[in-house]
């Protein structure tokens, strides 16, 4: 949290940091806005109409160390005229790294296999033990083709697969041409996909999008990947489909609620691989990130461009 500017011929600004990498307390987040120019948050930190309140009207921006916004109360802020910085782009390729490894360790069985390997399973040559799916040949449906589906996109087609297809609020003929991917409607992807990808943003159209009627679409043989939202899923849906079989196996690097529940049932199936949101989590990247939070948030303060600017 930025404090009031100390006007001189070089810009300096005083700071307020909760040193902690555990969320601030509600509490701690209400007292430490008062009174403030500017707000560097993450995506755990929720800032909502109280939070906006206790900063009062000299609250000039916020600067979130993320891609994704919606743990903001975005109409709130652009009624009140605040700026928004973010980070997108340069977690692109580490998102979508993270994504094609889940989708690996999900498909080929990788946490299952080395859990056999360390319990005493692992007895002998089998034909068919730890068999899984390859994307050779495949057809990998990507909801939401924008930077990161791209990119996953990208990756993939070395694999051998066979057809994309994506799905979305409009078609991008830009960036589907150079997969020859082909825009369908949601329910289409879900019945012709071997592989769903979930790289869209969350918005009130997509929460809650793949729910029981999309997952009794798919094929039975098919892996569900989500490295968007949790709330994009529903996970009572997703555990249905997991158990009954409507579909093989779910890979998830993002969950309702984060973290967790280690009771929770999802984290009882062996087809089930769960991270815990690590999808930007390479030194590089979060260094990169950590450096274009603070540039957004200096820029703004200083009524200048930002680097990256939400448009609101």
């Amino acid at each position: 949290m930025a404090g009031h500017l100390a006007q001189s011929l070089s810009f300096s600004c005083s700071v307020q940091q909760w040193d902690s990498d555990e969320p601030i307390p509600q509490s701690e987040l209400l007292a430490g806005v008062a009174g403030k120019d500017g707000v560097l948050c993450l995506l755990s930190d929720r800032i909502d109409k109280e939070v906006l309140d206790a900063a009062g009207p000299t609250l000039k921006v916020i600067s979130t160390l993320s891609v994704g916004y919606d743990h903001l109360a975005i109409s709130e802020i652009k009624e009140r005229g605040i700026r928004v910085g973010y980070t997108p782009d340069i977690l692109t390729d580490a998102t979508a790294e993270l994504t094609v490894a889940l989708l690996l360790a999900t498909s080929r069985r990788l946490p299952e296999s080395v859990e056999e390997v360390k319990n005493g399973g692992w007895t002998t040559w089998k034909p068919l033990w730890m068999c899984g799916y390859g994307l050779s040949g495949s057809t990998v449906g990507i909801i939401g083709l924008g930077r990161i589906g791209q990119a996953v996109a990208r990756r993939l087609k070395p694999f051998g697969v066979n057809k994309f297809l994506y799905t979305g609020r409009h078609p991008r003929p830009e960036g589907a041409a150079e997969f020859k991917a082909e825009f369908v409607p949601l329910a289409k992807l879900a019945e012709e996909s071997d592989f769903v990808i979930v790289t869209c943003s969350l918005t009130p159209d997509t929460q809650g999008m793949c729910s029981r009627e999309f997952f009794c679409k798919m094929k039975k043989t098919s892996v569900f990947i989500n490295t968007s939202r949790g709330t994009v899923v529903n996970q009572d849906d997703l555990y249905e489909a997991l158990v009954k079989g409507h579909i093989a196996a779910a890979g998830l690097d993002v969950t309702t609620p984060e973290p967790l529940p280690v009771d929770h049932p999802l984290l009882s199936l062996k087809n089930c691989v769960i991270l815990p949101h690590i999808g930007s989590a390479t030194y590089a990247t979060r260094n990169a990130m950590s450096a274009l939070a603070a540039n957004n948030l200096l820029a703004g303060l200083k009524g200048e461009s930002m680097p990256s600017e939400l448009k609101l």
